[in-house]
């Protein structure tokens, strides 16, 4: 591991962590929001390339970040209306997702400084936040340490622990946004992803939840074999329509509980995969619908649409509004740990 200076914020500096395994495969992370800013990994002939879309400063991120790579929260997702009731109290969110919270409002999780040290065992940086009393609208303070580790097996693995002194809601995240072709010059139409989940919550037009759990049967959204992101992106959907693309959120045959395979993808070009195992109920799956060329990343990258793929691991959107879904809710005394992994690798051609 090394670590190196990557600006500052308000005279506050914010530190680089770069990660290298063995093989010279490398992860970067950054303080500001808990971003990881590149994961270079090797393709089927061995050439490492960035595989995960992002800026070259720090600058770039503050100034219109769409959440690349960022740690999300205190509430991943949507919450409907930015409100919710927690033991008869009603709390009310910052609203910017239009009447909704979005990924924890507008100074979210993905916005603050965090505090980064090295693990003991020296393959990862465990990043701190404190998030105080009423931020954003949220009940009770809340501690959050999120864990980015990387071994020589080409594995990132996220350890998220929170804990509360008063009740509240908690859902986090990491909103990556991946290319394994090339990094985000092009599209991720042709990426092929596997979803291991038999069913989904349907979105309205405003892509919050209707409160139905259905089969994902019959629908553009069963990637219960391998397809590619293309071959049904622009099919006549309501969901789909609204969203300009993916933009939904599975429910995991795995159940939660236990650490299990989520989803694959895979690229046919650079031969480059990715499995995604976590102990979560759901993962979102977004294809940079918003992304529309305006915004030039690392290495003067012009990321046009659809050209990186979210797998957001996670519980369910709005579920503090929902009572039929699983519970968010966080009580003193509680500690909230999940964990996900983002394991990269190559393979052939069949």
């Amino acid at each position: 591991m090394t670590v190196s200076d990557f600006g500052a914020l308000d005279g506050t500096p914010v530190k680089l962590f770069t990660l290298t395994n063995e093989s010279g495969a490398q992860v970067q992370v950054i303080e500001y929001g808990g971003i990881v800013v590149r994961i270079r990994v090797p393709d089927r002939d061995g050439r490492l390339g960035d595989v995960a879309l992002g800026f070259d400063s720090l600058d770039a991120y503050v100034a219109g970040n769409p959440f690349f790579g960022t740690i999300t929260g205190r509430y991943a997702n949507r919450i409907a209306g930015a409100r919710f009731e927690l033991d008869g109290v009603a709390y009310g969110l910052a609203r910017n997702n239009g009447a909704h919270s979005l990924h924890g409002g507008v100074r979210g999780f993905d916005k603050v400084v965090w505090r980064g040290e090295p693990t003991d065992a020296g393959d990862g940086v465990a990043f701190t936040y404190v998030s105080p009393d009423g931020e954003e609208g949220y009940p009770g303070t809340l501690t959050t340490t999120v864990t980015y580790s990387w071994n020589d097996a080409n594995e990132l693995r996220i350890d998220y622990r929170a804990e509360t002194d008063r009740a509240t809601v908690v859902n986090l995240t990491n909103h990556s946004y991946f290319n394994l072709a090339d990094g985000g010059r092009g599209s991720v139409l042709d990426h092929e992803v596997t979803i291991h989940a038999e069913r989904y919550t349907p979105a309205d037009d405003e892509a919050i939840p209707t409160g139905e759990i259905a089969s994902v049967a019959e629908t553009p959204f069963d990637f219960r074999r391998q397809r590619t992101l293309g071959e049904r992106i622009d099919a006549e959907h309501p969901q789909m329509r609204a969203s300009g693309g993916y933009d939904v959120n599975y429910v995991l045959d795995g159940g939660g509980g236990a650490l299990a395979l989520a989803a694959t993808v895979f690229e046919p070009t650079s031969g480059r995969g990715m499995d995604v195992l976590t102990d979560q109920l759901g993962v979102q799956l977004y294809t940079g619908n918003h992304l529309d060329g305006s915004l030039v990343g690392t290495g003067g990258i012009a990321y046009p649409k659809h050209s990186g793929l979210c797998l957001e691991t996670q519980h369910f959107p709005n579920s503090p509004n929902e009572p039929s879904f699983p519970s968010t809710v966080l009580r003193p005394g509680q500690v909230y740990e999940t964990t996900t992994v983002y394991r990269f690798g190559t393979r052939s051609l069949d």
